[in-house]
């Protein structure tokens, strides 16, 4: 259906070309695309033709043509135009919980003690349009949420947050000061007649922001204040519905195209990029609120503003959006159904919209409609641990079913370590997004773009690597799978991530990886360094500190194990103050000649992390996080019988702390080397732990 969002981006691929077409036009757009074939006998075995017919109800033909001929190069000039992806807070890339609709704030407290009680990790709850009075926004009904400050106490007090929902929309109804403010400054958007529009949507009869307005922005901007929007404290964020926008008795559930914006455009010119303009509104909006509260303010929660004296990165969800809603957060799929077809098709869904620029992408964890049986439910949750925005989310009609209400084994059991892989997997992803903050590149790929010379691969839009880690996974989207077969584009070794089997063999072959429930299928490919953290927390916030894993997965079909390399990147997770170098990024190599492991700091690169004024400071302050353990897969037979590693911390320069520790440096230190044999098919892998000054934000290396 012709809802949600629009992207006018097409990418063509073969072997050695990747092209783009990209169609900058914010009216309503069809696109056809025709295949035929033509050489060959009888039409067999000739050449492919593709063919596409693009027409928008009005404006210019403003076309771009990218010609790559990679598909990073598409992702670097597609973004050039339509800017990066937004560099999430971490917080947003852990897991949320929310629902149509928890009802009070007893509800809330209730839900968020219950994940502690069950040990399973959670970031966010939110609040959908129950919580306010009457269904008017920058409002708490006074019955069922009398005290959302000490709701949102609670919530602070394991570093979580709460997302509330306001909507484009307003509710027109005498004497609510937010309609009459936008009514008497001329502030909606207008009929032909050039009088407000007035349609319905939740509220009933509602009145519809301009957001094309500049004045209408500042205006909204004063909406989100401490002050004015009562009873939300600073961690609290957004979630921006129904922006397309929907209206329940317009014409195809929007609004009439001869409604007349800001500067006498209809709306049939500019029906694309409403939803994007909205967003865009509610972000300012909450840059605004930052910058004019203080530490001090009543209803801020101390722990979350003292992180930093810049601004932090607001978070905001969006339905809708258009070319360049990347820039502003995350968005979801819209409402899907509790079924097994729609749970598969929201892998080339997230798929497709991270290969088009907009990598914070999602999907209703277990459908928002209908009641997902136990199976359905913990697959979903596999799955969605997989994708870049990872939310749970439910009609109000439905059961309740958070993850500690998982039902029986082995599905209880299934969610648990899902949303723990998750957790422990935080620095991986947060490296990922920080990439493609960085050159637009997609958090997952489909395999086409991992693997862009695989002909074999192209078609597959079932599975996903994570980023540059080498962590493939697909999932299983119907009852009673055991196995999943996965497509391996190259010769290189591949592990499944729980036990270490490997799948070694000829390029193009298909791997059958065990997924019998609670087994979610994941594999590691040979030549990748990705981080982790281990310790099993309530919530992502709680494990900043925490000490880090290095898992180095060699190719036991290599001579000494073959070279690896991966990457990490850190900064305080919540402002932009990694603008100003407040942030560290590690390149991540094993020398297999040399039997080395290293840590250097990465060259830096035109929007990535790059050395500035506030780099010493940040380093000072990572003085004690650690790299704890060193786990090495399909380490080379020769290194049984191996009891020691040395580890040597390299001179550095930097801040305060780095100099301290220089006077450790290019002292060999030995550590315990553990290796265990190939045994009941798991490949040899070693580990060393208690590594001593193993810093993140200083160069090492371990000698093995």
């Amino acid at each position: 259906m012709t809802l949600y969002g629009s992207i006018p981006l097409m990418q063509a691929h073969k072997v050695n070309s990747t092209v783009a077409v990209f169609w900058l036009n914010a009216a309503e757009t069809w696109v056809d695309i025709t295949k035929s074939t033509r050489g060959g006998a009888l039409g067999i075995g000739g050449a492919t033709d593709t063919q596409t017919h693009w027409f928008s109800e009005s404006g210019l033909l403003d076309v771009f043509v990218l010609l790559g001929p990679s598909p990073q190069a598409i992702n670097r000039d597609y973004a050039a135009l339509t800017g990066t992806p937004q560099l999430p807070a971490q917080f947003a890339i852990g897991h949320h919980q929310c629902r149509w609709n928890y009802v009070t704030d007893t509800d809330v407290r209730d839900v968020d003690r219950k994940f502690d009680k069950h040990v399973l990790p959670y970031d966010v709850i939110w609040l959908d349009i129950e919580y306010t009075d009457g269904k008017k926004y920058f409002t708490w009904d006074p019955l069922t949420f009398p005290d959302p400050l000490g709701m949102q106490s609670q919530l602070d007090e394991h570093a979580r947050k709460l997302v509330v929902i306001i909507d484009p929309h307003i509710k027109r109804e005498a004497g609510y000061a937010v309609v009459d403010e936008l009514e008497s400054r001329g502030l909606s958007v207008m009929n032909k007649e050039a009088a407000p529009y007035e349609g319905w949507c939740w509220p009933g009869a509602s009145l519809w922001l301009d957001a094309f307005n500049p004045a209408a922005l500042a205006w909204w901007k004063t909406l989100f204040t401490y002050e004015r929007f009562v009873g939300t404290a600073s961690n609290a964020w957004l979630w921006n519905d129904m922006n397309e926008p929907s209206v329940f008795n317009g014409p195809e559930t929007t609004m009439p195209k001869d409604n007349l914006h800001h500067g006498g455009w209809e709306h049939r010119d500019v029906h694309n990029l409403n939803g994007l303009t909205f967003h865009n509104a509610t972000f300012e909006a909450l840059l605004a609120r930052d910058a004019s509260s203080s530490k001090s303010n009543s209803n801020s929660i101390s722990s979350v503003s003292s992180v930093s004296s810049s601004a932090r990165r607001p978070f905001v969800l969006t339905r809708a959006f258009f070319a360049g809603s990347q820039r502003l957060g995350a968005m979801w799929t819209g409402d899907n159904q509790a079924s097994w077809p729609h749970l598969a098709a929201s892998i080339p869904m997230v798929l497709s919209l991270n290969t088009a620029g907009f990598p914070f992408a999602g999907a209703d964890v277990g459908g928002f409609f209908g009641n997902p049986d136990r199976e359905l439910l913990a697959r979903w949750y596999q799955a969605g641990a997989f994708y870049p925005f990872f939310r749970a989310h439910a009609h109000i009609d439905t059961r309740r079913r958070e993850p500690y209400l998982g039902g029986d084994e082995p599905a209880r059991s299934a969610i648990a370590q899902a949303l723990r892989l998750r957790y422990a997997l935080l620095p991986a992803w947060y490296t990922a997004f920080a990439d493609a903050a960085a050159r637009g590149t997609p958090v997952v790929r489909p395999q086409w773009h991992a693997h862009p010379l695989d002909a074999a691969g192209f078609a597959l839009d079932d599975q996903l690597h994570l980023g540059d880690t080498g962590l493939l996974f697909k999932p299983a989207v119907a009852p009673g799978v055991t196995a999943v077969d996965v497509h391996l584009a190259d010769a290189r070794t591949y592990y499944d991530y729980h036990t270490f089997a490997a799948f070694a063999g000829p390029a193009g072959r298909s791997a059958a990886v065990p997924a019998a429930l609670p087994r979610l299928p994941l594999l590691m490919r040979a030549g990748h360094i990705f981080p982790r953290r281990d310790r099993p927390r309530r919530s992502g916030g709680l494990m900043q500190r925490d000490p880090l894993t290095l898992v180095v997965v060699l190719d036991q079909t290599a001579p000494r194990g073959g070279d690896a390399a991966g990457a990490l990147y850190l900064d305080d997770g919540a402002t932009h103050a990694f603008r100003a170098g407040a942030c560290v990024r590690r390149a991540l190599r094993f020398d297999a000649a040399a039997g080395v492991l290293r840590s250097r700091e990465a060259e830096p690169e035109p929007g990535g992390c790059a050395p500035g004024d506030a780099t010493p400071g940040y380093r000072d302050s990572l003085s004690d996080v650690r790299v704890h353990e060193v786990l090495l897969v399909g380490v080379p037979r020769a290194w049984e019988g191996r009891t020691r590693a040395r580890v040597v911390l390299e001179r550095v320069a930097g801040g305060e702390a780095a100099a301290a520790a220089d006077d450790d440096a290019d002292a060999p230190r030995e550590v315990q080397l553990t290796v265990v044999p190939e045994r009941d098919g798991a490949a040899r892998w070693a580990v060393v732990r208690l590594l001593p000054g193993v810093g993140v934000a200083r160069d090492w290396r371990i000698e093995f």
